[in-house]
């Protein structure tokens, strides 16, 4: 059993060192519990489970902390996948929801499994989620004074459980300050995608991701047959051409766990029950 996770990028031109520990502390505590969770839960329900809880933190850019966009409204997107069933939900730009992630669970068991706006919304509502306001006075001062966000902010976790079946999840408050109606990766295949083989979420800068179908093209060829390592560089590499901003976490059928950044530093964790690592 293995779970990795993470938590956007972390700059050290913006964030200080106050933040980064307890960044730090906090995707540790949120590993941990989560492998305490697969002990006794599924894959899927232990990406759900970690990913809410990265979505309750206000130090990530998901749930509780998400960005405000350029007409003052904040809108999120949150996907899972089950390795297994093959199945994928997703809300996109849903709004005043806790944890949207939550949301894109209830969806796996729908025909129509991805919602977006006001129907993913109407879908919550519908389902006893109730109103929250995820916005924290932090955001609406940086949005007041009109700063530029860096637009790297994502959740996402990555597990293989003790059955040897992969699950993932990924959950956005967006990049902040973007048109609305902008649609980011998290809840496309290329931001979020598993199968049997592999599970891999993605953080950084949505458009990137998509133009280079990351998540998808790192299991596609773990499935044919390329080392997680090797179909990590190989899909890395292939951001260079346009200086794409991405990084991501993963780990194979075999337990290998890998995660890779273009761009220094997102922030991470990983826990296997004895050996643990995060970010530095």
């Amino acid at each position: 059993m293995k779970v990795i996770l993470h938590g956007g990028f972390f700059s050290e031109s913006s964030t200080n060192h106050e933040t980064k520990v307890s960044k730090q502390q906090a995707l540790l505590r949120i590993v941990k519990d989560a492998y305490e969770y697969l002990k006794t839960h599924t894959a899927v329900e232990t990406v759900v489970y970690a990913v809410s809880l990265l979505e309750d933190d206000e130090l990530f850019n998901a749930g509780i902390g998400s960005q405000i966009q350029s007409d003052g409204k904040i809108r999120m997107s949150a996907s899972l996948m089950d390795g297994t069933t093959q199945k994928m939900s997703g809300v996109i730009n849903i709004e005043e929801v806790k944890n949207p992630i939550q949301v894109a669970q209830l969806l796996l068991h729908y025909d129509d499994r991805i919602l977006g706006g006001s129907g993913a919304t109407q879908f919550a509502r519908q389902n006893g989620f109730e109103v929250f306001s995820t916005e924290i006075p932090q955001r609406r001062a940086e949005y007041e004074a009109k700063l530029v966000a860096t637009g790297t902010g994502t959740v996402g976790c990555v597990v293989l459980d003790g059955e040897g079946k992969l699950a993932v999840a990924t959950s956005t408050g967006g990049k902040g300050f973007e048109m609305p109606g902008r649609i980011s990766d998290s809840a496309t295949v290329a931001g979020n995608y598993a199968n049997e083989y592999c599970g891999v979420s993605l953080t950084g800068v949505g458009e990137d991701i998509v133009s280079g179908a990351v998540a998808a093209k790192i299991v596609t060829r773990v499935t044919d047959g390329f080392s997680l390592q090797a179909a990590f560089e190989k899909t890395f590499e292939e951001l260079k051409p346009y200086d794409g901003f991405a990084g991501a976490i993963a780990i194979d059928k075999q337990g290998n766990v890998c995660h890779k950044d273009s761009h220094p530093s997102m922030v991470f964790a990983s826990y296997d029950g004895a050996m643990e690592e995060v970010f530095n």
